[in-house]
């Protein structure tokens, strides 16, 4: 049996996979090529590629660039539709609405850190992802990302219809 010790009277341990510098290629069950696997059956533990995925920008990168204008409006929507937002919550279910401004609108934030330092340490909050915020948001309503960050963004009514327009067009054509 591989990765147990062949004597026949010893307990079957779990042994250790030698040290190599190089994994052999394995195939996987659809017959592509990936991961790694040494000589002899060992298991070893998961390699990183040599040439990892790049990592899409964090909301917080998307929206610095986006307010700086280095970031085309569909580049970031496509952004903000996959990335986790924090929106603060009372104790009923739904968005907490700010309704001193011209039109209502509804705090979200980048980063945990961010809401923190607007709600406060102990605040509650939910997470949500962007295309769920476009998919669930009232009518009538807009949002502000980062109420209290160094680049604040502010999104009316408006701009919530035109995401909206934009969303359905990518998704149904």
């Amino acid at each position: 049996m591989y990765g147990y010790e062949q004597n026949p009277g010893a307990q079957q341990q779990y042994a250790p996979p030698p040290q190599q510098q190089y994994a052999q290629p394995q195939a996987d069950m659809q017959g592509g090529m990936q991961g790694g696997m040494q000589g002899g059956g060992y298991a070893q533990q998961q390699q990183a590629p040599l040439y990892p995925e790049p990592s899409p920008p964090s909301l917080a990168d998307a929206v610095r660039a986006f307010t700086t204008g280095t970031l085309a409006p569909e580049d970031f929507q496509q952004i903000f539709a996959t990335s986790k937002v924090y929106c603060p919550r009372g104790d009923n279910p739904g968005f907490l609405a700010l309704h001193n401004t011209q039109q209502p609108v509804i705090p979200m934030f980048t980063t945990l850190k961010e809401l923190r330092r607007y709600a406060g340490k102990e605040s509650k909050y939910f997470v949500i992802t962007g295309a769920e915020v476009i998919d669930l948001l009232p009518t009538g309503y807009g949002f502000v990302l980062d109420m209290e960050g160094d680049h604040r963004m502010v999104f009316d009514a408006k701009a919530v219809e035109q995401m909206v327009d934009y969303a359905m067009r990518r998704m149904y054509g």
